[in-house]
Parts: C-alpha cells; structure tokens; sequence
C-alpha cells in the first residue's frame, strides 16, 4: 500500500514537470505586492508565480491582477529581500491530488503534511474551485443523522446533504460543538477546514477537543492565523475539495468550516490588492459570490455520488445577525443554529438558543408525532422566554396563567434537556423528550391544525 501510494505521487509528481517556463523580472514593489514584467503573454488569474530573490530564497505568490504590461503577484510570505529584476517563473495554478490515505492525517492547503510523517498524493489532480453537482441531478435531502447530541436529534435535525450554518461569538463553544459533532455524527468521513487559526488551537482541538477516536475518520485541513490571505482562503477551497474526493467515491462526508468570517476576511485581503473597493461594510463586492460559490458546491451529489453534509461556522461580533457575512450565509444555507453568549455564561452546553435557531430540514425530516413534540417544546421555550424577565423577578403569581405556570415547571427539565448527549440515538432523545412533556400539568397545549 506504501509503495503503491509513492507510486500515485510520483506520477501525480510528473504530470506538472515543464520543459520550457517563462520568465519575468520584478519591476516593481508597492503596498504589499509584487509587480512583474514580461510575463503578460503568459499569466493567468489565479496562477501561482515564484520570485528567486538575491540571496538564492524563493518567494511564492498569486497572479492577482493583469494591467497592460504588468502583473501583479500578492505574496505567501514577507516581500523583505526582494528586488528590481529578480527573476519570476510561473507555476501552474493551484491543484490537489487527494488520497483516502489522507484520513488520519493534519495537511496543509497544498496538501503537505503537518503531523511530521510523510504524505504522498493521489492520482488524479483536481481544481481547487470546482463547479458544484448540476442543480437538476442534485437529489433531495436525504434521512436525518444522528448527531450524539439531543439538541439536534429532535428540535434541530440535520439531514444527509443538508447544509447549516453555527453562528456565534467567540468563547461560547463554537470548537467544543464542532468537535462533538466531528466525533458522534453519522458520516463516512469528516473533513475539517480550521482557516486562520492560531497554531495552539489547532493542536488543541485536535488533541483535546476531535480527540483520537474522531481523527481516526477526519482529515484536518489547517492555515493558521500567521499565514498569506491566499493561504487561508485556499484552506476553505482545498477542504471542499478534498470531501468531494470522498463524495465521488459515493461515501457520506462531514465537512467542518471554521470559520466562513475569516475565509472572507482572507479574500478581502486579496480582493482589495487586486483593485477591488471594499464597499459592502469593509468588503468586497465579490464577497457574497466567494462565498456562495463555496457553499453550494456541498450539499446532495447525484445518483452516482455521495453527500457532502456541511457545518460552516460563522464569528459574529457582538451577537450581529444581521452584520455581512452572517447575512449571506444565512439566505444561502438549509439552516442556521445561533450559540448565545448568556445562555453559555450559565453553564449550559451547547449553548443553543433554539428559539432564535431554524433547521430547514423540518418538518420533513420527521414524522407527525415527532412534529407534536417539537411545536410543543417550542411554545413552552417561547411562553417561558417572553415572561423570564416577570418571573425571575418575581412579579408573577402561581395561578395567573395555566401556560405560564406549565412553563416554568418544565423549564429546568427542558433546558437540562438541550444539553443532553443522547446515546441512544435520535428515537431515544424523542423518548426523553416525551417523557418530560407528559409530565405537563396542564393538557391544553394542542398543535396548530395542518392544512392540506
């Protein structure tokens, strides 16, 4: 298997080797980029270039911009050291080679090795931005998963192919979550894209928070927070790649993103040096595309493929729904779950605010007794969130309202409830869920009448 893996890399290896290159030289060094000449026949948006400065170092980089004479290259790394007429050669654009042998394993965007072991590359090389399942053989959402934690087995489910976004401040329990659902969620393989990260966290959520029993199916996709905007942002675009690897092999993949914030705040980066104005609240225009584009590409595959069920995380300052990204996303996906900060400070996790949390999979995803219970559970929540301020300040009498009476009795149960891991599957977190419901006093909670 060793050698058959070395074998796929090497050929994936030769595949690139070019004759002939060619060649420019730096003609100019100005806010953060890199200005070529003589290369204008021959680059391309989005091909990576290579400085070899004075002192024999290479710098690598991304055609940004094309202007008449000139191209302009925005660099990995410190444009320090660089000088007029370095030599430039361009290299292909970016491109990965997946291999199942990656399951297990910490790579970079470029799919090289964090872990310090040797990675080989798969056969075949594929784009990084590649175009998504054709929307009319895209089947429906699949069977509701089981996902470890009875918050999602019953009040927010989330289907195979169903794609949510984890909106939330930060401390609140964003990673935890994540890695609970990297660990219990019914998937083939999980794909984890930790973009803009710093370097503790990534050992500690994979040491401490995914753990060895949920890497053992996960492959960790990680640019951390000190690395080029190109490279965190090619860290969502090689992520998605990758689970499309496995879909196409007809498998179910988890893909984890965290965080979609700093994926657009990369391409920020990059689309400002490029030219572009950053008029939409301090980003670009080409912001809600980049980030659509990436979304749709997960979801339900085709007859012949697998699904792609997607977590992509969102950071939002302040609790701001409605700030840019937070916005996009959340017209763009099959739900959204909001982490609140007070809920968190009370010691309850995850810290799921249910009330403000839609999941676009109901009521489909369950059946009529299960739809009962959850419009149940709901309007007691709801009865109890719009009275909490009278009660827990005391101003409310036992008796006045049987409803708010019901709520606050079971209030601590069902709050206990939303932080429950839930071993015995979605039909067991329905089962405790009932069983708190029936202990209702009052019986005159009936659901709405359907309509046909």
């Amino acid at each position: 298997m060793i050698e058959e893996n070395s074998l796929a890399s090497l050929r994936s290896s030769l595949l690139h080797v070019e004759a002939v290159r060619p060649m420019g030289r730096v003609c100019g060094v100005e806010s953060g980029v890199v200005l070529v000449d003589g290369l204008e026949q021959s680059a391309r948006i989005g091909d990576r270039m290579k400085v070899q400065r004075s002192d024999g170092s290479i710098l690598d980089g991304e055609v940004v911009q094309l202007s008449g004479n000139t191209v302009t290259m925005l660099p990995d790394g410190s444009i320090e050291g660089v000088a007029l007429d370095d030599r430039v050669n361009i290299k292909h654009a970016s491109m990965l080679a997946p291999t199942d042998a990656w399951i297990g394993r910490i790579i970079d965007p470029d799919g090289k090795p964090l872990d310090g072991r040797e990675l080989g590359s798969g056969h075949m090389s594929r784009p990084l931005r590649s175009a998504p399942p054709a929307p009319a053989s895209r089947r429906p959402l699949g069977q509701r998963l089981n996902t470890g934690l009875a918050v999602f087995n019953t009040m927010l489910p989330i289907a195979k192919g169903q794609r949510i976004g984890l909106f939330a401040g930060s401390g609140v329990g964003k990673s935890s979550l994540l890695g609970a659902l990297a660990q219990n969620m019914d998937a083939d393989v999980v794909v984890v894209a930790m973009i803009g990260e710093r370097g503790r966290e990534v050992r500690h959520f994979v040491d401490d928070v995914l753990g060895s029993k949920g890497l053992e199916r996960s492959v960790i996709v990680a640019a951390t927070s000190d690395q080029s905007p190109l490279m965190r942002r090619k860290c969502a675009w090689s992520a998605m790649t990758i689970a499309e690897h496995f879909r196409d092999q007809g498998k179910s993949v988890l893909l984890l993103a965290d965080s979609i914030t700093r994926f657009a705040e990369a391409h920020r980066e990059v689309a400002v040096a490029a030219g572009e104005a950053p008029v939409l609240r301090g980003h670009p225009p080409s912001t809600a595309h980049m980030i659509m584009s990436l979304c749709e590409r997960a979801g339900t595959g085709s007859e012949t493929q697998g699904d792609i069920t997607a977590v992509f995380s969102v950071l939002v300052a302040g609790s701001d729904m409605d700030e840019p990204i937070a916005d996009i996303l959340r017209g763009v996906l099959d739900g959204h779950v909001v982490l609140d900060r007070n809920i968190a400070e009370r010691g309850r996790y995850p810290a799921v605010d249910v009330l403000r949390s839609v999941s676009r999979s109901l009521p489909a995803a369950a059946n009529d007794k299960e739809n009962d219970l959850i419009f149940k559970m709901r309007k007691i929540l709801g009865i109890y969130s719009k009275n909490e301020m009278m009660i827990t300040a005391g101003l409310y009498s036992h008796g006045s309202d049987a409803d708010i009476d019901q709520a606050i009795q079971l209030w601590p149960e069902l709050d206990a409830f939303l932080s429950m891991h839930a071993p015995n599957g979605i039909s067991g977190s329905f089962d405790q869920l009932g069983l708190i419901l029936r202990r209702a006093k009052s019986a005159n909670l009936k659901p709405p009448m359907r309509t046909v």
